[in-house]
């Protein structure tokens, strides 16, 4: 089994930034993707931005320039800077991770930090 532990949530003015991290534990060989999703009430959930083990990354056009994602292998950590945050991106954000023991790939999904823009 695996834990995603996040942090970092909370509420922010518009313009504001914020800083989460999820770092993971348990039992696997090797993490290959992680990454950020989130989801507003009453939409699906929706890809923030991912990041390989290389270090390839992957953002959604709406955070593209404002968001950075980053790693840090031997941690197991991944974050993800938020900057000039805006109301729309208010939603509970979701960590995830793709495990490997041997061959066998498992994705994990962390408990989701809250975050809210607002003035």
């Amino acid at each position: 089994q695996v834990q995603l532990a996040e942090s970092g949530g909370g509420l922010v003015q518009p313009g504001g930034s914020l800083r989460l991290s999820c770092a993971a534990s348990g039992r696997f060989d090797r993490i290959n993707a992680m990454g950020w999703y989130r989801q507003a009430p009453g939409n699906q959930r929706e890809l923030v931005a991912t990041i390989t083990s290389g270090g390839s990354t992957n953002y959604a056009d709406s955070v593209k320039g404002r968001f950075t994602i980053s790693r840090d292998n031997a941690k197991n950590t991944v974050y993800l800077q938020m900057n000039s945050l805006k109301p729309e991106d208010t939603a509970v954000y979701y960590c995830n991770a793709e495990t490997f023991i041997a061959w066998s790939r498992t994705y994990y999904w962390g408990q989701g930090p809250q975050v809210t823009v607002s003035s």
